[in-house]
């Protein structure tokens, strides 16, 4: 395959915001970056090609889970590595890794990675400084967006990464008030 768009997204905490879902729809593949909330969350992503991926967070523990979705959970690995063209995207929760430093402290822990994921945070974030990358989709549903519901869009190629970030307007369907997004394209620094 020349060209997969993944969808990105984390701290759902068991709503994922309809817009959002808009998002994943129009890509190949999905990727959670934990606190799911319950298993309906995954169900509800449906990428073009159906693969969701998805790691545990700290709130993803049994008894935040409805007894009926806790079978799941076995199942959530800690971390995981998907290979994409042109390199491999690593998905962690990051509540394992200290605030401080945690970018430098992904990277040490990944160096082979293009991309690595994290969530916990709720702070969209998106770090092309150093190889490898290091991106926080933000929160996905409505606990903590800091600004609106978020995600992510990887678009790789065997040559070239890119990322698109996707933010919503908080919420405001009850007030009767309409929605807007904020859509950003990030490319490393071109070097001379």
């Amino acid at each position: 395959m020349p060209l997969v768009r993944v969808a990105i997204l984390a701290d759902t905490h068991g709503a994922l915001d309809p817009r959002v879902r808009e998002v994943v729809e129009s890509c190949d593949l999905a990727v959670h970056g934990g606190d799911i909330g319950h298993a309906a969350i995954l169900a509800q992503i449906q990428p073009r090609l159906g693969r969701v991926l998805a790691v545990f967070g700290n709130n993803d523990v049994a008894r935040k889970w409805p007894a009926e979705d806790r079978a799941l959970l076995v199942h959530l690995p800690e971390c995981l590595e998907q290979p994409l063209p042109g390199g491999s995207l690593v998905v962690i929760h990051g509540h394992q890794i200290p605030a401080r430093h945690r970018h430098r402290l992904l990277r040490r822990r990944f160096p082979r990675a293009r991309t690595i994921v994290y969530g916990h945070s709720h702070l969209l974030t998106v770090d092309l400084d150093a190889p490898p990358w290091v991106v926080n989709p933000g929160a996905a549903g409505r606990s903590r967006t800091h600004g609106g519901p978020s995600c992510l869009v990887l678009i790789a190629t065997p040559t070239d990464w890119r990322i698109e970030s996707h933010r919503f307007a908080l919420s405001s369907f009850h007030r009767g008030l309409g929605y807007t997004c904020l859509h950003e394209c990030h490319q490393p620094a071109q070097t001379t």
